[in-house]
């Protein structure tokens, strides 16, 4: 599947999901149990029962009574549809969606579920609202996603309340509207829709829509983790790290944390490879802290791969190495992070990991320094004062940020003197927030038990991704 990313197609009688994974090959019954009901209907269905040949496409793409198969279940679903039956239209838009059994086709797929959404079935109409709000088989539509998530929500459907939730809370196709979000959210959560009770309950925890409560927070956390969602469970974990709406236990983040982890989950794996590192709950072993580090900074966790630069530069886990230090501060650099922007400033300048460039130090300090980080704001002034990888300038450095500001030459000299002494003691700061891991480890990680909320409340704005 090429431009579908965990695209959940309703599947009448039970769930297809899309998930640009291939299709498992038909499977064996595990028993037959009533042979002559499976002859009966198929000789309804060859009559031209449409409702024998929608039971008996089920049937087939589900392996009840016989052996799956999808193509089977296409051509059965595909007689009852060309009758009008809406849920034989609606599942044989899914088979055209994910490609079972027929070649993938995202237009036929929308037109299907045009078909019976237009007679008022709600799971067709909860999938065609989700094919507006990606853009497959037709033209991205935000309007026309709420109108058609509206449409199954008020019918009852879970993921279509979920769906209309998330698209209040990003003002998406409709005006921004935390309460109406929280509203939707509610009803899909108390359905029992795992996603919809783990953003209820970021929405209880950031004060979204609903008077902040980390109390309510954690209980949603809890249904949600309750049914194997993987975030639902990390996020839990930094509830009991931070004792917000729980009593502080690390060895239950430590639980909720590996449980997250194990499932492939980023956040989940850094935070349990911090409470290794720190031996919160856990017995402190640095090796092991590294091993989660790296498996979610390999997944591109920001946090995890700067962490992981530090572990490499102090020498903790791993033996001390500058040149992967400097691998992983750059891929963090590069996904826009002051901090690690800063450090890679200053491996440059230092030549710490790589050949010494003030050119490259003066690059990535100005990206810090761009981003407000006074630290990189001062070594770049300091910079242009000496004219190290850039043609001196006393008036930038005095500037610090690139500023153009007018200074007499008394102000310069006094600001180029107390600058030189910044330069001399910011300098020394790589090694000294290295020294200080533990330290730099516990400001980092409480700063993501509020981004890791934040963040999770702003997904919508990248589209929906389950």
């Amino acid at each position: 599947m090429n431009n579908c990313k965990w695209l959940a197609i309703a599947l009448c009688g039970g769930l297809l999901l899309c998930a640009c994974a291939p299709i498992p090959p038909p499977q064996s019954p595990a028993s037959i149990s009533a042979p002559e009901s499976f002859d009966q209907l198929r000789q309804k269905a060859e009559l031209g029962d449409a409702k024998a040949q929608f039971n008996l496409g089920r049937m087939y793409a589900e392996g009840r009574g016989v052996v799956k198969d999808y193509r089977q279940a296409v051509t059965w679903f595909r007689k009852a549809a060309d009758q009008g039956d809406a849920k034989a239209q609606s599942n044989l838009g899914a088979m055209y969606a994910s490609g079972s059994g027929v070649a993938q086709d995202f237009r036929q797929a929308v037109a299907w579920f045009q078909k019976a959404a237009d007679q008022g079935l709600g799971a067709a109409q909860s999938n065609l609202g989700m094919m507006y709000k990606t853009g497959i088989g037709v033209a991205q539509d935000d309007r026309q996603a709420v109108i058609w998530f509206r449409k199954a929500a008020e019918l009852g459907d879970a993921k279509a309340q979920f769906n209309l939730g998330r698209m209040y809370a990003a003002g998406r196709g409709v005006a921004k509207d935390d309460r109406q979000a929280v509203t939707w959210l509610q009803k899909a959560a108390d359905q029992g829709d795992a996603h919809a009770q783990f953003y209820l309950g970021l929405m209880y925890a950031a004060g979204r829509g609903v008077a902040k409560d980390d109390r309510q927070a954690v209980t949603w956390l809890q249904k949600a983790a309750g049914q194997d969602d993987a975030e639902a469970r990390s996020i839990l974990g930094v509830m009991y790290a931070q004792g917000r709406g729980v009593a502080k236990d690390d060895r239950q983040a430590v639980i909720w944390f590996r449980k997250a982890a194990e499932q492939g989950d980023a956040r989940g794996q850094s935070w349990l490879g911090m409470m290794y590192a720190q031996g919160r709950g856990v017995v402190q072993d640095d090796r092991q802290a590294v091993t989660w580090f790296r498996k979610a900074a390999d997944q591109g966790f920001v946090l995890a791969q700067s962490i992981l630069g530090r572990m490499y530069a102090a020498g903790r886990g791993v033996a001390k190495d500058d040149r992967q230090a400097v691998i992983w501060f750059r891929k963090a650099a590069e996904q826009g992070y002051a901090k690690e922007q800063f450090i890679l400033g200053m491996m440059y300048a230092q030549g710490r990991g790589v050949v010494q460039d003030d050119r490259q130090a003066v690059t990535w300090l100005q990206k810090a320094a761009d981003q407000g980080d006074a630290k990189a704001q001062s070594i770049l002034g300091m910079m242009y004062a000496q004219g190290r990888g850039v043609v001196q300038d006393d008036r930038q450095a005095v500037a610090g940020k690139g500023q153009q500001q007018p200074v007499n030459n008394k102000q310069m000299n006094a600001q180029d003197a107390r600058q030189l002494r910044l330069m001399s003691k910011i300098a020394k700061q790589v090694e000294i927030s290295f020294d200080q891991l533990d330290q730099d480890l516990k400001n980092l990680y409480d700063a993501d038990a509020e981004r890791a909320i934040q963040r999770k409340q702003e997904a919508t704005a990248r589209g929906f991704e389950w």
